[in-house]
């Protein structure tokens, strides 16, 4: 009989214990380690130290898991501040993105597809509306600016996470390889540019705050002209 009521006890201050924010974020973190095939109701149960059963009293299915999951990414993105300079403020955004993304790989590819979008979701994108149409962008552009800065940052994220190396040191450490599938009497141009960059010390990420500056100058050059 104790221990009937040592064990009810231990199961119901495990539910005391649990919320939803708590399973969102061993939600995050497992999809993070393991990708988010790794995530169901069982293995979040076994990591939380709970029945599968008692993951539904905070989440109503894995729809629901992942939009609060998205949702916990967007909070940890920078939103925009509507009040100051536009550029600077979706500079700031953006870097904040990709850095976001580089820590939850997983969420590129479903950011996008939530039908039913969490508060944090819906908070970040009205600041982004704010921000633009208040600068002065039209309805149009805002729309066209807000996808065009959301498909670079995703797109860079997902080239960045697949190189075969990480940072400048690695990439240089294979420089020798590199240089010999690009043969100079083949790849003339290629040889050239390749060995031109690795002898300065190249690091490709140095190359987001390139295009991201290229795409912000061609945005205030139509919000000027609109």
């Amino acid at each position: 009989m104790g221990a009937e009521m040592n064990e009810e006890t231990g199961e119901a201050g495990s539910r005391r214990a649990l919320s939803r924010d708590r399973v969102l974020g061993e939600a995050v973190r497992l999809a993070d380690a393991e990708g988010f095939d790794a995530v169901t109701m069982r293995r979040l149960g076994r990591e939380l130290g709970a029945g599968a059963m008692s993951i539904y009293h905070y989440v109503k299915n894995k729809d629901d898991l992942l939009d609060g999951m998205v949702d916990v990414v967007f909070a940890e993105i920078e939103a925009p501040k509507t009040d100051g300079d536009w550029r600077e403020a979706m500079l700031r955004r953006s870097r904040s993105a990709r850095d976001v993304l580089l820590r939850h790989a997983w969420a590129v590819g479903v950011m996008e597809s939530r039908s039913t979008p969490g508060p944090a979701n819906l908070e970040h994108r009205e600041a982004v509306t704010a921000c633009l149409r208040k600068a002065g962008f039209s309805i149009a552009m805002t729309a066209h600016a807000t996808w065009l800065l959301d498909s670079y940052v995703y797109g860079f994220v997902l080239q960045e996470a697949a190189l075969p190396f990480d940072g400048p040191d690695e990439l240089a450490d294979s420089a020798d390889a590199f240089m010999a599938a690009l043969p100079p009497e083949r790849y003339p141009y290629s040889n050239e540019t390749a060995g031109a960059l690795l002898a300065a010390g190249y690091d490709p990420a140095s190359e987001f705050a390139f295009g991201l500056d290229v795409i912000l100058d061609a945005l205030e050059r139509l919000r000027n002209r609109s």
